[in-house]
């Protein structure tokens, strides 16, 4: 299956986080939801995401080091998407600037707000809910 992922965070605690190159980013403690794409197995990826025990590679590994998955979206389709919903959710949540989008000329993949915000701009995008507790 192929397609795009949206990953809903929680950080328990605001906390300064080194990530890669980007340096160190202050994440405020709360809810974010990060866009990806998986044109090369979007389960796989998504369950690569859900594991613990992992290669640091892409920023979000960074921030998911210190917090918590709570929900994973998904959508199928042979085209990379994730940049049109990234630009669909900048226009209603902040963003972490330069986060998750070094190969593209996005403001970011990676966005903040109350979950409430976060689950009203996901309803927006036409996206399923991936059970994880049934993959993990």
């Amino acid at each position: 299956m192929k397609g795009s992922y949206l990953l809903l965070v929680e950080l328990k605690n605001t906390e300064i986080i080194p990530v890669g190159k980007l340096g160190k980013i202050d994440f405020k403690k709360g809810f974010y939801i990060y866009a990806g794409s998986a044109l090369n197995g979007l389960d796989q990826r998504i369950q690569r995401h859900l594991r613990k025990q992992k290669k640091t590679h892409w920023h979000i590994d960074y921030l998911l080091n210190h917090a918590k998955i709570v929900n994973v979206f998904y959508k199928q389709s042979e085209i990379r998407e994730e940049c049109s919903i990234a630009k669909t959710l900048e226009k209603e949540l902040p963003t972490i600037p330069g986060f998750g989008c070094t190969d593209c000329t996005c403001k970011s993949h990676l966005f903040y707000g109350s979950y409430e915000d976060i689950k009203s701009s996901i309803g927006n995008l036409e996206m399923k809910q991936y059970l994880i507790n049934a993959k993990s």
